[in-house]
């Protein structure tokens, strides 16, 4: 027999460790148990016709309890970590062991050999022993570890739950921290005055100023995952008028994904003023269109775009093909995927969506099954600038785009449109508001199924407003919102991304989705609170500038027409509309021929004229009716300076044949 070599020895006496010194522990005290049980009820005088007996339950209750024990796992944890969950272990074992035992005892002595109350005593004793001996372990372990009073930061806790309670004896245990806490505070006037775990409540959230100058608080943990944006809002508020610093104590979610508590408190993001909830996918749906596809996404390199490549290789494609003009985000992308995803084959190309040549070139070469249309123009002020530009690579872009898919066999198209699109009151609202129909035009003429997905602004992607607030308030300031009472809906931009993968796995074509993006914020709060989470104070340190509203701007976004109803879906977060409008073959084709030619003719006038005939509730801005008067006044203006320069002549598809 082949000797065992010293690491195999170590590893299987770490692996019988419990078995080799926690049980005989026991042992000595199940023994000891059995002892006194049979001296209390002699009085310390055990007779002798007893002693027989006395000898046969201490092996028959030792075994009996040892087989228990190994049977239920007893002594597999850390004693220095005993829960109620162990203790509840401990006494099922010690019961199903004392019952075994008894039973063997009476079998082999006879029914009146023991006393019936050393049964009971035998079980109390041994109960008491065991838990007590596991609870003496944990609190001395405690006691060693606990950091002493009065080291670290002083610190109060908000939120004097289950989530509160958990932070309390985390920082005393876990000397990283660095947190000295002198008491909670909660909203719930119940609470005040409670003392948990040796820790008063001392007061509600409107005290809190008050209380962080009398006990000289530094710090703010703020223990309150499910807070919603409006409280957060608040706390925030009052954290800063106390003049502490103030962290966020992760969801349960973020600590089962990193389990040291230390290095999951942070700073409160602006995502959590939304108060938004983590969005729940039923991943099994979209597993199953995606895995093994071929996709393509336009506008990769953008925030969307980008995004929706993340996602979508979390899902195992067989090839992801990355489509944008924009060479070194693409580049960035690229290699992030690389790194993340090694196994993924990934395809960078460059191309322009209004190209049909780079169409054709990249969708012959990967022949993709699946394409997320995300390449748009989006910025509304700019595009009101650019009209002619937008309704090229917004209508014309998407309509190519959709051709290239029907010719070459594409599945399933998915295009990301907005909230823009519902009453439009600027140019890009209303391109993408066109787009909608093209592809829903598309619909009735192809095997491809066409899906639109509607949703508001993403917070943080490029050009938002997030990256210019801080911006500004990097610089010192002002922050500019165009209108105190502006508001906007908001959402992530991975909650966007996977919202968008969900409605596409159960979109049956010719769909119109809304994304669920909660309450809209105003803008201005918006920018007081990015004031806040940056340390400064509005108004003192940093200003807010209100300068107006620009062309094309809406104070309030709306979600859905008059005359659009919404139904559910299978996902909370996401509904669809019940009847969306279409264009039928003859009118989609007069459509595209005739925004060919205002862009080939400058025609502003003749473009608002078109795009109000095909949305009847489009509201122009002030500033593209007054320059398609002047342009009609007088032909020697320079539209090219008002609604856009560039060249915007492009060659278009013909209309793919019924039943393509």
């Amino acid at each position: 027999m082949p000797p065992v070599s010293i690491s195999a020895r170590e590893s299987l006496m770490s692996r019988f460790r419990w078995l080799i010194v926690a049980y005989p522990r026991d042992l000595v005290g199940l023994a000891a148990s059995t002892l006194l049980a049979f001296e209390l009820r002699f009085d310390a005088a055990v007779p002798q016709q007893y002693q027989h007996v006395l000898g046969l339950a201490l092996v028959v209750w030792l075994s009996t309890k040892l087989l228990a024990f190994i049977l239920v796992g007893v002594n597999r944890g850390l004693l220095q970590y005993t829960s109620f969950y162990d203790a509840q272990r401990v006494a099922l074992a010690n019961t199903i062991g004392s019952i075994l035992g008894g039973l063997i005892i009476i079998v082999l002595s006879g029914p009146t050999s023991v006393p019936r109350s050393i049964y009971i005593l035998d079980w109390i004793i041994s109960s008491f022993v065991l838990l007590a001996s596991r609870f003496a372990i944990r609190t001395a372990t405690t006691l060693k570890n606990r950091k002493p009073e009065g080291e670290g930061i002083r610190t109060l806790i908000y939120g004097a739950g289950s989530a509160g309670l958990q932070l309390l004896w985390e920082t005393r245990q876990n000397r990283a921290l660095l947190c000295d806490v002198v008491g909670l505070i909660d909203d719930d006037q119940g609470k005040v005055g409670l003392i948990l775990d040796g820790k008063r409540v001392l007061g509600t959230g409107e005290e809190l100023s008050g209380l962080a100058k009398k006990h000289a608080v530094k710090r703010v943990l703020i223990a309150i995952p499910s807070a919603t944006g409006p409280q957060m809002m608040r706390i925030l508020k009052l954290s800063s008028d106390a003049g502490a610093e103030y962290k966020m104590v992760p969801s349960l979610g973020e600590l089962i994904r990193d389990k040291r508590l230390d290095g999951q408190i942070r700073n409160i993001a602006v995502e959590d003023l939304l108060g938004r909830q983590s969005v729940q996918l039923d991943q099994r749906p979209i597993s199953e269109r995606l895995r093994g596809q071929v996709v393509l996404v336009t506008g990769a390199a953008g925030s969307i775009g980008s995004e929706l490549c993340r996602q979508i290789s979390r899902f195992h494609p067989r090839s992801l093909v990355g489509f944008d003009q924009a060479e070194t985000p693409l580049f960035q992308i690229d290699r992030e995927l690389c790194e993340s995803f090694p196994g993924l084959a990934f395809h960078p190309e460059i191309g322009d969506i209004t190209d049909m040549d780079d169409l054709q070139r990249v969708m012959e070469q990967y022949r993709p099954t699946i394409v997320y249309h995300a390449a748009a123009y989006k910025h509304v002020p700019l595009m009101e600038k650019h009209v002619f530009c937008a309704v090229k690579n917004n209508i014309l872009g998407t309509w190519q785009t959709a051709l290239a898919a029907i010719q070459n066999g594409v599945a399933d198209f998915v295009m990301i449109s907005t909230d823009k699109a519902v009453r439009p009151t600027s140019m890009m609202g209303a391109t993408k508001r066109i787009a909608e129909l093209v592809i829903r035009g598309l619909q009735d003429q192809s095997h491809t199924k066409f899906v639109a997905v509607r949703f508001g602004n993403v917070l943080g992607s490029n050009g938002s407003v997030v990256p210019i607030f801080k911006e500004q308030i990097a610089a010192g300031g002002p922050v500019t919102v165009t209108h105190p009472e502006m508001r906007r809906y908001f959402m992530t931009i991975p909650e966007a991304a996977q919202l968008v993968l969900q409605a596409f796995s159960f979109g049956k074509g010719g769909d119109v989705f809304l994304l669920d993006m909660g309450e809209p914020v105003r803008i201005v709060d918006l920018a007081v609170n990015l004031i806040l989470l940056s340390g400064f104070k509005p108004e003192k340190d940093i200003r807010i500038q209100f300068t107006g509203l620009r062309p094309g701007e809406k104070l309030f976004e709306e979600l859905n027409l008059q005359n659009e109803s919404l139904l559910s879906t299978s996902h909370a977060k996401i509904r669809r509309y019940a009847s969306p409008s279409s264009l039928d073959r003859s009118r989609l084709k007069t459509l595209i021929r005739d925004l060919q030619r205002t862009i080939d003719d400058k025609d502003l006038a003749k473009l608002l004229a078109i795009l109000e005939e095909y949305i009847p509730d489009y509201n122009p801005s002030r500033s593209l009716l007054k320059a398609a008067a002047a342009q009609s006044s007088s032909d020697d203006i320079d539209v090219p300076m008002i609604v856009g320069q560039q060249s915007s002549s492009m060659p278009l598809s013909p209309l793919p044949e019924a039943g393509y």
